[in-house]
């Protein structure tokens, strides 16, 4: 029996450390632009940090007034409460440092677009605060829109006049809801509802009245918890008469991120739907590792209590800084195995793919011709001069109008474009 469990530790060790290596391995490159390739502006968020790309000009961070203004406002409270370092003030269950008033909560931006006139309109948020901001194309002034406690927006995009805008807002219980509002963050009301996610609303160009946006159902048990979703299909909402009708529905694919250009053609993502399932695998695993998980918990319970009553921790270090799993990351609401996927798909040229070859950017024309323009798609947008942005994960691509497309800049998780 002894021997069965040194063996099984063995076992345990080498995995670990061969997915360290595997980890190492696959680390990802930062940000950089690629001389003499495409030089079309766009966005692009990666890590819950904006960048921006102007005609010709280097890639650069977001340089927020909102963002240094909140960077120095957690300077000032941390100071207030340096005192608790090193108290059990300062202690949380788990042997873990308690943030004071979300001190250590920096802005994540989840949602950037264009207007037509050029101006570029994104979202903020930390735990508490979410605020809409518009950078001026030709002053590079920030100017808010509008700031509320709780507020979550995501998926923004600009009408064709750039008069409204229209985004999701994520509620309680995973629900997510469209609401439309002017460019001034006027007249804010939500026009979708029920238990679903409501995501990506698009404009039609020719149809004002008219709005398209991905939407996938949620199943619950008897006590409200959430036990799955599914698939992602592609409704068109009539704001006159408030009525919604799918456009593309089927229960084998995801339909994601609609967009409609001049000639009145859908642009969408399309990727097979996986009915989450608990394998027998998993379960194997749990009771393997379940005694390792139950010493890990004691320990932190232990570890607690060492820093509440001696002010010292159960190991020599302290506040270690842990990093993100490749593997564990979210791309269009699916969890992405990275490592994967890196191993395996086909690199976009000659940058390696975060998503499967069968993630599918298709044009559908009125009469129902389907183009395949682009595979390994994570994200992608369409400008208003008919150029597509897209990502693979790991890089930028334009495809022009006449059908080139051409490496804009590689990057680090690359999670959603917006087309200047």
């Amino acid at each position: 029996m002894h021997i069965l469990i040194g063996f099984l530790l063995l076992a345990i060790i080498a995995y670990l450390l061969f997915r360290q290596s595997s980890a190492q391995r696959a680390s990802l490159p930062e940000p950089q632009a690629l001389s003499g390739q495409s030089v079309r502006p766009f966005a692009y968020m990666a890590n819950g940090v904006l960048f921006l790309r102007r005609n010709g000009q280097k890639i650069e961070e977001l340089d927020s007034p909102y963002i240094r203004e909140s960077i120095a406002r957690r300077d000032r409270a941390r100071q207030r409460h340096s005192w608790k370092e090193g108290t059990s003030f300062n202690i949380q269950a788990g042997g873990g440092r308690r943030s004071f008033e979300s001190i250590d909560r920096p802005l994540v931006a989840t949602a950037a677009a264009y207007a037509p006139n050029g101006d570029l309109y994104y979202f903020l948020r930390d735990e508490t605060i979410g605020g809409l901001f518009r950078r001026e194309a030709e002053s590079d002034k920030e100017l808010r829109i509008m700031l509320r406690q709780g507020l979550h927006l995501t998926h923004l995009c600009a009408s064709p006049d750039g008069s409204r805008l229209a985004a999701s807002v994520q509620e309680d219980g995973g629900v997510s809801s469209i609401a439309l509002f002017d460019n001034e963050g006027n007249n804010f009301r939500i026009v979708t509802g029920g238990d679903t996610v409501d995501v990506a609303p698009a404009w039609i160009p020719d149809a004002p009245a008219r709005l398209l946006f991905q939407s996938a159902g949620l199943a619950r048990d008897e006590n409200g918890y959430l036990l799955a979703q599914s698939h992602n299909s592609i409704q068109i909402l009539d704001m006159d008469t408030g009525t919604i009708e799918p456009i593309l529905d089927n229960d084998a694919f995801d339909y994601l991120k609609p967009r409609v250009d001049a000639e009145g053609n859908l642009l969408f993502i399309r990727r097979p739907y996986e009915i989450p399932r608990y394998k027998a695998e998993n379960a194997i695993t749990d009771v393997l590792f379940f005694p390792f998980r139950l010493l890990r918990a004691l320990f932190h319970y232990l570890n607690f209590f060492s820093l509440m009553y001696s002010r010292k921790p159960l190991t020599s270090a302290d506040n270690p800084s842990v990093k993100a799993d490749i593997k564990d990351i979210l791309l269009q609401g699916k969890r992405i195995d990275a490592e994967k996927a890196l191993r395996n798909e086909r690199p976009v040229h000659g940058i390696p793919s975060l998503v499967p070859s069968s993630w599918e950017l298709v044009r559908r024309s009125r009469n129902g011709d389907e183009t395949v323009l682009a595979t390994n798609v994570a994200s992608y947008d369409l400008g208003a001069d008919g150029v597509i942005v897209y990502s693979n994960g790991r890089g930028v691509f334009v495809i022009e109008p006449d059908g080139k497309a051409a490496l804009a800049m590689k990057g680090d998780l690359v999670a959603e474009v917006a087309a200047g």
